[in-house]
């Protein structure tokens, strides 16, 4: 059986890798200077795929950091996924441009969905990447601070049509609490469509979380958190993960 795709996460304020706890910026905690050495320890560790969250462009509704994005895409082989901020067609050069080998599209796709289609259709589903974050069983946009009306198995049904495959799904209750994940909304999904390639986001705290989703047929899995608070040893958990 194919195992679980492990993919660390580096989120961005002020050029920083932080973590935020539920969204929230007033709960940020600095945990390093400088988010390229990381995602170069990163790839030093074995890993491959790499998920970058834009918080400052998340809240300011356009790309703040792309000069770091360039910093880590051209400092390392990783595939980069990156989001937050992403609202035009000048956004979307510009990640690519830095280097993202993936865009996440979260709140467009609420607000603006024939843009969304329309990037769809002209960069390719392999590199367009739903942002689907839930809040009380709802889609949440713009940097979490508001909540829209579309609830979660709709939506994703919507774009599914549209030839989305990859969805990152966040439950923001769960995100940077280390409480464990939402594994049951994640079988909910995987259950009604069990050909996406869904990544699980949100409430990571130990290895024991990342096994729990293997189990259930979760495809992939993104955590920070854990790691920079040393809840998980990347050592052990490559050799569960390559055993």
């Amino acid at each position: 059986m194919k195992q679980i795709e492990l993919i660390p996460a580096i989120d961005i304020i002020d050029g920083q890798c932080v973590r935020l706890t539920k969204g929230d910026y007033d709960q940020k905690t600095v945990y390093r200077n400088s988010p390229a050495d990381v995602a170069k320890e990163f790839e030093d560790l074995g890993f491959k795929r790499l998920h970058v969250v834009d918080l400052d462009g998340a809240k300011s509704k356009h790309i703040v950091n792309d000069r770091v994005l360039s910093e880590i895409t051209s400092n390392t082989n990783l595939i980069v996924d990156f989001g937050g901020g992403i609202k035009t067609e000048d956004d979307l050069a510009k990640a690519f441009g830095a280097g993202a080998s993936m865009v996440t599209v979260g709140s467009v796709a609420v607000t603006y969905p024939h843009l969304l289609e329309e990037w769809i259709n002209k960069y390719g589903p392999e590199r367009i990447i739903l942002g689907a974050d839930v809040r009380n069983g709802v889609i949440s946009i713009n940097g979490w601070k508001e909540d829209s009306n579309e609830a979660l198995l709709p939506f994703l049904e919507k774009y599914i049509s549209m030839g989305v495959k990859n969805v990152l799904c966040t439950e923001i209750s769960k995100d940077g609490t280390l409480s464990g994940p939402a594994i049951q909304l994640y079988t909910e999904v995987m259950r009604a469509y069990p050909q996406l390639h869904l990544i699980a986001s949100g409430g990571v705290s130990s290895q024991a979380d990342i096994e729990s989703l293997d189990a259930a047929g979760i495809p992939a899995v993104v955590f920070g958190k854990a790691i920079y608070e040393g809840r998980i040893n990347l050592s052990e958990l490559w050799h569960w993960h390559d055993a």
